[in-house]
């Protein structure tokens, strides 16, 4: 209830008290005590009439207040919409330039796919022809990984960034053949006939066998790209080299032969 419907609600109070008291003083004899009990009837029926007004009154305050505090609270709101409304455009503003960036990525993606694929596909034809030419060690092997990437190229479900991580892993591992040495067992045709034997590769400086009893040894020729069948002095050096590979020995110097290297003129 506010100030002023208080001080109204006072002053009636206060003006029926005054006139209840003064009528309490005049003499009650004949007709002027019926005018002064009919003036104090209307009175009663004003002060009763201005209580019911003050509480129309003061419900209508009630009311009106209520109002202002609902009408504060949706304002409150609207401002919080109207932050909230910005935050959101300055979001759609922003995702819109990464909309844009993300399409000239793709477009430049597209531009460097178109450019790689070929690329890629010349440079599985060199790791083919490489392999070819290459001393002949794990050749079904490496022929293989040759296929497997072809085959890898056509499928449509990898992605251009996948295929050339499969590219580089093939040539990883042919630049890794460089710099190890290997011993396995494998199938060397001699003399016309099949047989297994012991390989030992040292790097691509030199590919050797032995046969599994130990009584026949050689070595690769690549430059005339036969295989050379080498005295039983080697013997023992090939026994020693396959050990070293298959770590059952201690590094050590071996005597191998290894083909001279061709001089550029």
């Amino acid at each position: 209830m506010t100030k002023s419907n208080l001080g109204r609600r006072a002053a009636i109070a206060a003006v029926t008290a005054v006139v209840l008291s003064g009528a309490a003083t005049i003499p009650t004899d004949g007709a002027q005590a019926q005018q002064i009990q009919q003036l104090i009837d209307v009175e009663r029926q004003v002060a009763q009439a201005g209580a019911q007004s003050q509480a129309t009154i003061d419900k209508i305050a009630d009311e009106t207040d209520k109002l202002v505090s609902e009408y504060r609270t949706i304002m409150t709101q609207i401002d919080n919409i109207k932050v909230y409304n910005q935050q959101l455009t300055d979001l759609v503003a922003s995702q819109e330039k990464e909309r844009q960036s993300l399409q000239t990525q793709i477009e430049n993606v597209s531009l460097v796919e178109r450019e790689i694929v070929p690329l890629m596909q010349r440079m599985i034809n060199t790791l083919e022809q490489f392999i070819e030419l290459d001393t002949p060690f794990l050749l079904e092997e490496r022929k293989q990984r040759v296929q497997a990437l072809r085959a890898l190229m056509a499928r449509a479900d990898v992605s251009t960034a996948e295929k050339y991580r499969r590219l580089m892993e093939a040539y990883q591992v042919e630049s890794e053949f460089g710099r190890n040495i290997e011993a396995y067992s494998g199938t060397l045709e001699l003399n016309g006939q099949a047989r297994t034997v012991d390989f030992l590769r040292f790097g691509r400086v030199v590919l050797a066998y032995q046969t599994l009893d130990g009584n026949e040894q050689g070595v690769w020729d690549n430059k005339a790209k036969q295989w050379v069948v080498l005295p039983d002095t080697y013997r023992g050096a090939l026994r020693q080299g396959l050990a070293i590979a298959r770590r059952q020995a201690a590094p050590d110097l071996l005597v191998l032969p290894v083909s001279a290297p061709e001089t550029v003129r």
